[in-house]
């Protein structure tokens, strides 16, 4: 392992991304049994700093940091000393002192995440980080990919939706790539970034055309937090011309597979119908993120036999 911590997927090697998953299926045979923990971590504190809202991934990386057996420290920036206007720099660099061994954070800000490695030396994980990246959720999105497909180079994924706004769409590039998938994104072109074809991805803005071509979607949500006003200006359309409907599907190919990184917005980007399919592997993705932050606490921490 390379790195020493984990911010993005920009910057890490190929090796790097396949090593994470590979141990990501190990730690999936982890959470067949019937005790879900190995002592992998003991004696390693871990602080959880979340400064937005968040379900799936807090709760994810808090039972991967239980399942190792690592001591968990929960921070709520609503009563801290953030709302009494202490900086981040203070924030870390004070908690580091108490001799912590890794920082997961979420944090509005992009590039914040980069910051802290700047502060202290501690590893720090990426939870996602305003539009930057969210490297954790694309790991877990190849991992389901790899389950599914047995493969990833070559494969045919497209990614539609918000793509401007999204952290999630930027870390899947970055890692699909790398790993030899051929990426397209597909949304409103003011939902586009105007250089995303220097990333070696393709734009399709006709869903249809892009569902005909793809071995796999990705359907993201609209960011309407990230967004300023009036930039959708009518969900209805947005559901008419991007919308995944099993309507849509059935028009097309009907073995395509279908992910989400959720939160889902039900009867807007995607339908009922398709998120509770055979079609969709959205429920796997959610195991697949508890075993894929295992991998990245463990080779970012761990010293221990991973045959415990």
């Amino acid at each position: 392992m390379e790195s020493k911590h984990l911010i993005g997927l920009e910057n890490i090697s190929k090796n790097d991304i396949n090593e994470f998953i590979e141990t990501g299926f190990v730690f999936r045979e982890v959470l067949d049994r019937p005790i879900k923990r190995v002592p992998s971590l003991t004696g390693k504190n871990i602080v959880n700093l979340f400064f937005e809202n968040s379900t799936r991934t807090k709760i994810s990386f808090e039972l991967a940091e239980k399942r190792l057996s690592a001591d968990i420290i929960n921070f709520s920036s609503s009563s801290s000393s953030v709302k009494k206007g202490e900086s981040l720099k203070d924030t870390i660099q004070n908690i580091h002192a108490m001799k912590i061994d890794c920082v997961v954070m979420r944090h509005p800000v992009p590039g914040s995440s980069i910051q802290l490695t700047n502060y202290v030396d501690s590893v720090i994980v990426n939870a996602g980080d305003g539009t930057h990246e969210h490297p954790t959720q694309a790991l877990l999105d190849m991992m389901s990919l790899q389950e599914h497909f047995g493969k990833i180079k070559d494969l045919k994924i497209g990614i539609i939706g918000d793509i401007l706004h999204s952290r999630v769409a930027l870390s899947n590039i970055f890692g699909l790539v790398k790993l030899g998938a051929k990426v397209k994104v597909c949304g409103p072109p003011h939902l586009i970034q105007k250089n995303i074809k220097d990333l070696n991805v393709g734009v399709e803005y006709d869903v249809d055309s892009l569902i005909d071509w793809a071995d796999a979607i990705n359907v993201l949500r609209i960011q309407r937090e990230r967004m300023g006003v009036g930039i959708i200006p009518s969900i209805r359309e947005y559901r008419r011309f991007f919308g995944i409907t099993s309507q849509r599907l059935a028009n097309h190919k009907k073995n395509i597979v279908v992910m989400h990184p959720g939160p889902i917005n039900r009867g807007v980007e995607i339908d009922s119908s398709v998120a509770d399919s055979d079609q969709a592997i959205i429920l796997n993705q959610v195991l697949n993120g508890v075993a894929i932050r295992m991998s990245v606490l463990y080779l970012l921490l761990g010293n221990n036999d991973l045959k415990q």
